[in-house]
């Protein structure tokens, strides 16, 4: 399972009485992919899953599976207890994903060889290819990465630490055991965009992209951009549009998704609300968000 391009993480769209719209997230995730989605990464981070319950897990994963239609790879999210890691990594199976974004457990800080542990009971439960999420609790260093890359369902590695240092030994480390050269890492921060050229700096070319979900068009403006080394575009857009975005995105906690499903609604696609803990935006930081909007799409179409 090799991934290219912009990775999609659609968010989860709740009707009016709190339920999960599972047309809509069918619609959504049509749109990312008819839009040039590299792969579909449902019900993880942008979609809520510290606020879903394993069934609605499995029920979204069945729905991003029958609307991609094999077009492009959908993985799902496990994570938290181990037991309960275990059990959504089975529903994801059954509802026919091609893989697993492993979260870290919940809360408590364990020791390196704990965070291996974990990995491996939780990969004993599936036979899915599983990508291990680096962040909160989970912080490996590099002989422990290169201890779970070795593990042989683990095929990738996701970020969200933002600690460059720290991931460009883990990327040295993993690349020189066997077998390590087709090791998948990613850069899973927040707004990825505005980390994109530093991790393209050490070797992690694949990233997530929250700005995909709303404004496809930026998204893949910015990736071709990097690509093909256009400098200018690449500034206007960190200097007009991402860094803005962050700067609105880091004055409320919990904004990293909340603005993503209000950007979504913006563009058309009424998904609802965020569930609690996490609040929905402000009027006023709507506004913000759809100026920023406009003006990056004017950059992109000039």
């Amino acid at each position: 399972m090799k991934f290219q391009g912009v990775l999609f993480f659609p968010v989860t769209p709740f009707g009016a009485d709190g339920s999960l719209d599972e047309a809509r997230l069918a619609q959504h995730i049509e749109a990312g992919v008819a839009a040039g989605a590299g792969g579909v990464f449902v019900a993880c981070g942008t979609g809520e899953f510290h606020a879903l319950t394993s069934d609605e897990i499995e029920r979204a994963t069945r729905i991003a599976v029958e609307t991609t239609a094999g077009r492009v790879p959908v993985l799902a999210a496990a994570g938290g207890p181990p037991p309960v890691a275990r059990d959504q990594a089975g529903r994801v199976a059954r509802a026919g994903a091609d893989g697993i974004l492993l979260l870290p457990p919940y809360l408590v800080t364990a020791p390196q060889q704990g965070l291996v542990r974990y990995v491996e009971e939780v990969t004993a439960a599936t036979d899915l290819p599983v990508i291990f999420y680096q962040r909160g609790t989970a912080r490996l260093t590099e002989t422990t990465a290169a201890e779970i890359a070795a593990l042989p369902k683990v095929v990738g590695l996701k970020d969200g630490l933002g600690d460059i240092e720290r991931m460009h030994r883990i990327v040295r480390a993993v690349r020189a055991v066997p077998g390590g050269a087709d090791f998948q890492f990613f850069n899973g921060l927040p707004t990825a965009e505005m980390t994109a050229p530093a991790y393209q700096g050490i070797g992690v070319d694949l990233y997530s992209s929250a700005v995909f979900a709303f404004a496809p068009e930026i998204a893949l403006a910015f990736h071709q951009a990097l690509a093909r080394d256009d400098r200018d575009l690449v500034t206007t857009l960190l200097d007009e549009f991402y860094g803005p975005l962050v700067e609105l995105r880091d004055e409320v906690p919990g904004y990293a998704v909340a603005l993503v499903k209000a950007g979504v609604t913006l563009r058309g696609l009424d998904v609802g609300g965020v569930r609690a803990p996490l609040v929905d935006p402000t009027p006023e930081h709507v506004a913000r968000l759809a100026k920023l909007i406009d003006h990056a799409l004017e950059a992109v179409r000039a």
